[in-house]
């Protein structure tokens, strides 16, 4: 099984790929974590780093060619990222992509990074700017279209343990034999 999980920052993406992956034994692949440890072993914040990579485009380049890879090439994955349903395509067996308003999301960004709401809701904003400006620009990939996707949640409205027991149980009921056809992903030039 090929699962992925995708969302803007503070949506509870890592939380519930964990839980996710944990609950059917997959192997966790976070984009996010392997964008994260490169940004500390060059000494930048993930903000700085995110705006590095709009002048370096093979910063992105190279993690999504890492994610695309692996999503063609192996089984048993649970890829967690904001590109993980566009790189994984059709080779995904469920695409879910959680959000929340952004206010909620600067809340638990503020609370998980310790810093001021005003900062961390500044800061993402930002960062969601200059990530959907290079998803386009290198992929022709718009992140604001959910049509690719299996399963929508607003995270806001339930607890990290009411989601994530609704995607286990979504999870646990798919049958690929009843599956009527996934949604295509069109359109988008994987130039890596």
């Amino acid at each position: 099984m090929l699962l992925t999980v995708s969302g803007p920052p503070g949506s509870g993406k890592s939380t519930t790929a964990a839980g996710l992956a944990e609950a059917f034994g997959l192997e966790h692949i976070s984009g996010g974590d392997i964008f994260r440890e490169l940004a500390a072993e060059r000494g930048y914040s993930p903000v700085e780093f995110n705006e590095l990579a709009e002048e370096d485009d093979q910063i992105d380049r190279d993690l999504d060619r890492r994610l695309y890879e692996i999503a063609q090439e192996r089984d048993d994955v649970l890829l967690e990222s904001r590109l993980a349903g566009w790189l994984a395509a059709e080779q995904a067996d469920i695409r879910i992509w959680l959000d929340a308003p952004l206010n909620i999301r600067a809340e638990r960004i503020a609370d998980r990074e310790e810093k001021a709401v005003s900062v961390a809701r500044e800061e993402t904003d930002r960062r969601e700017l200059s990530e959907a400006k290079r998803y386009e620009e290198y992929y022709n990939i718009d992140i604001g279209d959910r049509s690719i996707y299996d399963i929508v949640y607003n995270t806001a409205r339930w607890s990290p343990e009411g989601v994530l027991g609704m995607l286990t149980t979504a999870v646990d009921s798919y049958d690929p034999d009843s599956d009527e056809g996934k949604a295509p992903v069109e359109n988008v030039v994987y130039d890596f």
